[in-house]
């Protein structure tokens, strides 16, 4: 795909024009992860929900994350080997990461995450979107992921997310 290699070159000829946005980068790449996450909670624990709906928030956001980081990315990692762009370009390489690149485990986990969140909470669930785009963008520009892995993964979890609302919907009006 030649838009998309174009597009990652784009990206990631970002780095090294300084040092300051190398750290951005790599904060948003590796880091933010654990902050979005800790943010969540925060805001679930300590939001004016009633104990049942941050309950479901947590369920929905959990099961969403889960099934789609830990069982649909290997899943079709298992059966599609698509190398990441440090395999097999000459890039500027800021993190490394050793499975395979498509679709991103951090696109799938943090959009399902910002979808969940967004279907409870319109004004969180924009903000859950900015990181989730945030932290994506910058594993391009940090050399790990091809433009495509992250629009694969951002897909799945919007998809995966929306699914399990509906589903812990319909089971509650049961």
């Amino acid at each position: 795909m030649v838009i998309d290699t174009q597009l990652f070159y784009l990206l990631n000829n970002l780095v090294g024009q300084s040092h300051l946005l190398d750290w951005v980068i790599i904060f948003f790449a590796t880091y933010m992860a654990y902050v979005l996450v800790a943010i969540f909670l925060i805001l679930v624990f300590f939001s004016l929900y009633s104990k049942r709906e941050k309950l479901e928030i947590l369920i929905v956001t959990g099961l969403s994350c889960a099934i789609t980081g830990y069982v649909l990315v290997p899943l079709i990692r298992f059966f599609y080997h698509h190398p990441r762009p440090f395999m097999v370009l000459q890039v500027h390489q800021l993190i490394t990461e050793t499975a395979w690149s498509f679709p991103s485990r951090h696109a799938a986990f943090f959009f399902a995450m910002a979808t969940a969140v967004y279907l409870y909470n319109k004004k969180w669930g924009i903000g859950f979107f900015v990181a989730a785009s945030l932290i994506a963008v910058s594993r391009v520009v940090a050399g790990v992921h091809y433009p495509s892995d992250i629009v694969g993964g951002a897909l799945l979890g919007i998809i995966v997310a929306y699914v399990a609302f509906i589903f812990v919907h319909k089971l509650r009006a049961k």
